[in-house]
C-alpha cells in the first residue's frame, strides 16, 4: 500500500551513475555509462516532490525534471518527466510501492510502435538508492531493462 512518504528516501542531492542500453528493443547488448546529478525536494507535506536531473551523456546534455504527485484516494503516484530539449511533460507513469519497492507503468510510442514502459524504484540505504527503466514491446510479457541509475548521496 503506497503512502505520501514513499519518496522520502529520495529527498536531497545525489550523484548518479547511469548505464543506458545503446539501442533498446533491437537485441543490442551494448551499454554506455555517464555521470549526472539530481536534486530532489518535497512539497505539499510529502504529497508531491520535484527533482532536477542534469547528465552529460555521450548523446549530449540531458536536463530534465520529474514531478511526482501522490493521489491519496487511489494510493498511487503519478510521475511526470520533462526534458528541457522539448519542454513537454510526457504521459504519467503510474504506480505504487509495495514491500519497499516502487513499480510504475505507462504506455508510450517508441520508434513508431506502442510499448509499455516500467520504472522500478528501490530505496537502498540512507546514502544509496536505484532506479531502472524497462520496455516491453509485447504487452508486458517480456521486459528489456534499458536504463539503470545508481544514486549516491552527496
Amino acid at each position: 500500500m503506497s503512502a505520501q512518504g514513499d519518496f522520502d528516501f529520495l529527498m536531497g542531492d545525489w550523484n548518479v551513475h547511469n548505464r543506458r542500453l545503446k539501442n533498446p528493443l533491437t537485441g543490442s547488448t551494448s551499454w554506455y555509462e555517464f555521470g549526472a546529478t539530481s536534486k530532489v525536494r518535497g512539497i505539499w507535506d510529502g504529497l508531491a516532490n520535484v527533482d532536477e536531473y542534469v547528465g552529460d551523456s555521450p548523446g549530449g546534455l540531458i536536463q530534465g525534471m520529474t514531478v511526482r504527485l501522490f493521489d491519496p484516494a487511489a494510493e498511487q503516484w503519478r510521475l511526470y518527466w520533462a526534458n528541457r530539449k522539448d519542454g513537454v511533460f510526457g504521459v504519467p507513469t503510474i504506480g505504487s510501492f509495495s514491500d519497499g519497492r516502487g513499480e510504475f507503468f505507462d504506455q508510450e510510442f517508441f520508434t513508431g510502435r506502442s510499448i509499455f514502459v516500467r520504472y522500478i524504484w528501490t530505496p537502498g540505504t540512507k546514502t544509496t538508492c536505484s532506479w531502472e527503466q524497462a520496455f516491453s514491446p509485447d504487452g508486458g510479457t517480456t521486459w528489456e531493462t534499458n536504463w539503470i541509475m545508481d544514486f549516491t548521496r552527496t
